[in-house]
Formats: structure tokens, sequence, C-alpha cells
């Protein structure tokens, strides 16, 4: 059976940004719920009322959503092409008209028209906060006015091609265990549902009192069959109260990142992360000539956790007082490593600090990297050994029975 589309459209919307300006421009989404999620994710504040689904617009209704590695690839591409000598609208035209994502083509378009128009390249990205932060935006900004925007073009590239293999690092660590662990579920779902019910019949007819294991899965068999819109209506209550939460309440996300940096395994990989992730923001940044307390409001949001987020803009109050950042790293031990620490310190007595950064970004890459693996690797057996108690379990119950009868005979 083919798997039914979601129907998405063309949304217009404006906003407020952290600065408080106005902010305009289109999302293709399912529903407006989704877009109004999509843009407060960007760090935006959509106004009452204004986003409108539309006709026609941008993007087309059966084109693919446009993904943070279209966004990677076409920094990638803009950059090598810069760097060659290519003109930035000629670059343009040779990126969007030969892009296999039709939405991203008209994106490019779009920003080709503005920078024709006479605008600058940052003022034209910044028209489309939900695929160009305001990170991506200040770079692009730095580079044209220190008059190296090839350079910073393909710092900005590797930025985002870095960020997004350590997410996909985490989302691999991740979807194992959650796959393995539906599957588990459905599974046994299905025998408690269509196979325990068979067994149960033709144990009635046996005349003998069955094992209290076989007994204990019977009655579950006859629980959820009895209730099984029950169940469902359940499951998806609490996936979507999850979500709802997740979004709508911050002291609920607050308390979601205390436990990933607690959680046994997954805790160093999420520490690994977001200091990577720090350290390869802030060398960004600092190479680009960002002032280092401004540089630091967009290194905490793109440090990836609330904990480190409030740890980092401590940072930057700490720092416009006149105290070092080796200084005001060193005063919270727990979120930043001593390596860390020494080798910021270093960069600061040498005069570069983004090249020691970046050393400490890479490490802490390969960090996650490793912690990936052996995660994995750890997980693997607890997995086995989960579905062979699950599902084995189902099984024996259901064949307790017959071994006696066996006996018997």
């Amino acid at each position: 059976m083919a798997k039914a589309k979601v129907k998405t459209a063309s949304f217009s919307w404006e906003c407020t940004n952290n600065k408080g300006q106005t902010v305009k421009g289109e999302m293709t989404a399912a529903s407006a719920d989704m877009v109004k999620a999509e843009l407060r994710k960007q760090g935006l504040t959509p106004k009452k009322g204004k986003i409108k689904k539309k006709s026609g617009g941008l993007f087309s209704e059966r084109q693919k959503p446009i993904t943070t590695k279209d966004i990677a690839v076409f920094s990638r591409q803009l950059a090598t092409m810069m760097k060659a000598g290519v003109p930035m609208v000629q670059a343009f035209d040779i990126v969007g008209q030969g892009h296999s994502n039709p939405s991203m083509g008209k994106l490019i378009m779009a920003i080709k028209a503005d920078v024709e128009a006479g605008g600058t390249l940052a003022s034209a990205l910044s028209q489309h906060p939900a695929y160009f932060d305001d990170l991506f935006v200040s770079l692009v900004d730095a580079g044209e006015q220190s008059g190296a925007l090839e350079t910073l073009l393909e710092k900005v590239a590797t930025y985002k091609e870095k960020t997004e293999a350590l997410k996909n690092k985490i989302k691999k660590a991740m979807t194992y265990p959650i796959i393995v662990l539906v599957v588990a579920v459905v599974v046994s779902a299905i025998l408690l549902i269509f196979v325990v019910p068979t067994f149960a019949e033709m144990f009635a007819g046996f005349g003998a009192e069955l094992p209290a294991f076989t007994l204990f899965v019977v009655h579950l068999s006859d629980v959820l069959v009895a209730n099984v819109w029950l169940f469902i209506a359940a499951i998806a209550g609490a996936i979507y109260g999850f979500k709802q939460a997740k979004l709508r309440s911050k002291s609920f996300r607050d308390f979601l990142d205390q436990m990933a940096l607690k959680m046994p395994g997954f805790g160093a990989l999420t520490t690994n992360s977001s200091i990577a992730r720090f350290a390869r923001t802030l060398a960004t940044m600092f190479a680009a000539g960002v002032p280092l307390v401004e540089a630091m409001v967009s290194v905490a949001g793109a440090s990836g956790n609330s904990v480190y987020k409030k740890a980092i803009l401590q940072v930057r109050d700490d720092i416009s007082s006149g105290t070092t950042l080796m200084s005001s790293l060193s005063q919270n031990k727990d979120l930043f490593p001593n390596m860390l620490i020494q080798m910021v310190g270093i960069g600061e007595e040498s005069g570069a600090l983004d090249e020691m950064l970046d050393k400490v970004a890479e490490y802490y890459e390969e960090a996650v990297d490793d912690a990936v693996d052996n995660l994995t690797a750890m997980m693997e057996p607890l997995i086995m050994a989960f579905l062979a108690v699950v599902i084995g379990g189902l099984v024996i119950a259901m064949y307790l029975p017959i071994f006696k009868m066996g006996e018997v005979v």
C-alpha cells in the first residue's frame, strides 16, 4: 500500500526577531502551526494573525522542503565559485539553476534578485531568517565590510558542514535504539493481539490449569484486545503532549536539557557536542572579526543546550565587565573542561584564539564520533537482551503448556 503524502502549502509570515525588528518571509509547511513552531525554533516571535496561507508563492506545494544540508551545500558552492573568481550574480545563476531541490533553486534566485536590486548579500540573506540565522548573516556581513567575502564564505561553508556533520552523528546515536524500541513494541503488540488469542482458544480445550506466566500473558492479551484503540490513543496523546510541552514550555525544555547532560552514555555525548559547537562557532566568528562580546550571543544560541546557553551568556557578561575569556570559563569548570580553558588561555596570550578554538572543536568533534561508536557498541547487547526478554518471553509463555503436556505424556 502506498504511503499517503502529507499535503503542504506556502505560507507568508511576519515576525519580530530578538532585536525587536520586523522580518517577513515565506515557508512551505503542512499547517500554520508547523510554520509557527519552526519560526520559534529560529528565535522569531510570530505576530498574531500574520501567518497566512497563500494560493501560490515562492515555493510550490509539490516541491521538497529546504533542509540545513541544502544550505550547507549552497554555502560551499558559492564560496568555491567566488574564490575561483566567478562574479557573485553569475555564481547564483550557476548554483540556483543546477540545484537538485527546486525550492532551494527558487530561494537562491530570490536572493540573486535582491542583490541585483542593489542590496548587499547579508541584507538579502536576512530576508530569509528561517534558512539563514543571525550567525550566518553576521559572518557574511563581516566579510563584505572587510573586503574578504570569499574567505568568510569559505569559513561559513566549513562551519555549516561541520555543524551538520555533528548533528548527523547525534541523530545516528539516537535513531538506532528508537527504531529497535518501536519495532519491539509493534512486534509485541502483534503477538498479543493476533497470536496469543489463538493459543488461548487452543488452551481452553486442554482442561488443565495453565502456568502462571502463561495466564499473565493471556490476561495481558485480553486487556490489550479489549482496549486497543484506547492504548493507541494514549500513546498518540503522550507523544503529542510531549511535543507540545517541549514546544511551548521553556521550563520543560530546560529540564530536558539538564537531564540530557546527566544521562549515562548520552550525557558525555551531549556535553562533547555542546563544547564542540561552542568552540567551532566562536572560532568562526572571532576569525571573521566579530567582537567577542557580540559573538557570544550567537555562540550561546548555537550551543544546542539551554544549560550551556545560560553559562555562555554569563561568560559574555563577565567579558563585557573586563574579565578575560579564560578567567570567565574557569569559573564554571563543571561545564567547561580544563583542556578548553587552557587552550583558550594560550590563544589569548599568543593572539591566535581562533586557531586554538579550531583545534578544540576538532578534538571534541572526534570525541563525539567516538562517543557515538561507543554508545552504539554498548547499546547493541542491551537491545538484544531486551528483545530476547520481551519477544522471547511471549513465545515461551505460549509454549509452556505444550511442554507440560509433553512431560505428562
